[in-house]
């Protein structure tokens, strides 16, 4: 009696899938003008913080690199003119990962990719992974901005190297955090486009986290959320702050990872 042989279709192990998305994404991003458009915003930005800081004949600048991050963690904003640094990246960074994912939903991408690509999971962890590198990308761009500002405005270049590369580490360690934040509020506003970007603008202010410094004061605990950590990264920084930053970055980033997952799951994703 011949032995009939069923046949079992095996579903792709995790890496496969996730490979295969991410491949899809990063063709997605490097094919999108709005990816170097911010990336061109993000090297401007410096610049023009630096024409409004720097103003009148004869006028002395300051250090070139506090463009880049403040000389001690700031948890509360006493001037303005201090928040203005690389932490400016994930504000703009997050209206970018607004408009990267606000197009799948416009487009009809996820109705596509969902029915043939089931695992909800992978899609969160997907775009947050590439919206953390373009993220990281742009702070790239708004450091070659920062110094050449720095070169034009005559400003000082003295720092205290292992302080200044530490705190570069630890800003772009965080994209991940900030980006799977904001990959969780446009699922959460995925029909509502003007509502996800205004959302990634006010969490990617920090206010939050400044009307808590506000009462507790420059408190190192503030360090456990995104913004706190941000500004952990500073020109004092050493290996530890690098260790905080990566703690915080994938704590929030596994969090909002597993929050849009539900959501997904839950609700109605077209």
């Amino acid at each position: 009696m011949e032995k009939t042989k069923s046949i079992q279709f095996e579903s792709p192990s995790f890496a496969r899938r996730i490979g295969g998305m991410l491949g899809v994404d990063f063709y997605r991003l490097f094919h999108t003008p709005m990816f170097y458009i911010f990336l061109v915003i993000a090297a401007l930005i410096p610049a023009l913080v630096s024409m409004g800081s720097f103003s009148g004949e004869g006028q002395v600048a300051g250090n070139a690199w506090n463009i880049i991050a403040s000389n001690a963690p700031l948890y509360v904003v006493n001037d303005i003119g201090e928040y203005a640094n690389m932490n400016m990246v994930f504000i703009f960074g997050g209206i970018m990962v607004s408009v990267f994912i606000g197009h799948d939903y416009r487009s009809g991408y996820v109705k596509q990719l969902f029915t043939t690509h089931p695992k909800k999971q992978d899609y969160m962890i997907s775009k947050s992974l590439v919206c953390a590198f373009a993220m990281a990308c742009m702070c790239v761009t708004y450091l070659i901005g920062g110094v050449a500002s720095g070169i034009f405005t005559g400003a000082s270049f003295e720092v205290n190297v292992g302080g200044l590369v530490c705190a570069i580490i630890g800003k772009m360690i965080m994209s991940l955090g900030w980006a799977s934040l904001y990959t969780f509020l446009n699922i959460i506003f995925r029909r509502y486009f003007g509502i996800s970007v205004a959302s990634s603008f006010f969490f990617g202010t920090g206010i939050l986290i400044i009307g808590a410094a506000a009462i507790v004061g420059n408190s190192p605990v503030l360090n456990i959320f995104l913004y706190g950590a941000s500004v952990y990264a500073c020109l004092s920084s050493n290996f530890v702050t690098i260790l905080v930053c990566l703690a915080c970055s994938l704590a929030w980033a596994v969090i909002y990872n597993l929050l849009g997952t539900l959501i997904l799951n839950k609700c109605d994703v077209y």
